[in-house]
């Protein structure tokens, strides 16, 4: 399995960016997948989680109502649209996908594959 995370940039606090995961290498029909972040001098943190089957979605705390994450069964793509940024998202963002991953699909741990990266810097 093969993720490949693009969209990150530069963006002024309260703008906009939509991130994109592909995923290739074979069906993902148990999967879960997710976008994790990374602040400087930070730990790995959550950001949202996503069923390949069915419609549920998860959040953490810092970014429910600002971001929504999404897919396109048919593009095997993962999105994570994030709206009214903030200074503190600022980090590298992270896709990762795995089949045992739920129900503890905020840590890392259950995650068998990992994007390289794409860094979002919010300016404030």
């Amino acid at each position: 399995v093969q993720l490949q995370a693009s969209g990150g940039g530069l963006v002024q606090a309260g703008g906009s960016l939509r991130l994109s995961c592909a995923a290739s290498g074979r069906t993902f029909s148990r999967y879960t997948f997710s976008w994790f972040r990374q602040a400087p001098v930070k730990e790995r943190e959550f950001v949202a989680a996503i069923m390949w089957l069915g419609d549920s979605t998860y959040y953490a705390d810092s970014v429910k109502g600002r971001f929504t994450v999404s897919r396109d069964n048919a593009k095997n793509t993962v999105y994570l649209q994030m709206n009214s940024l903030k200074p503190e998202d600022t980090a590298v963002y992270y896709c990762a996908a795995g089949p045992r991953a739920y129900p503890l699909y905020y840590s890392e741990r259950h995650y068998d594959y990992w994007g390289q990266g794409t860094l979002v810097t919010v300016s404030s």
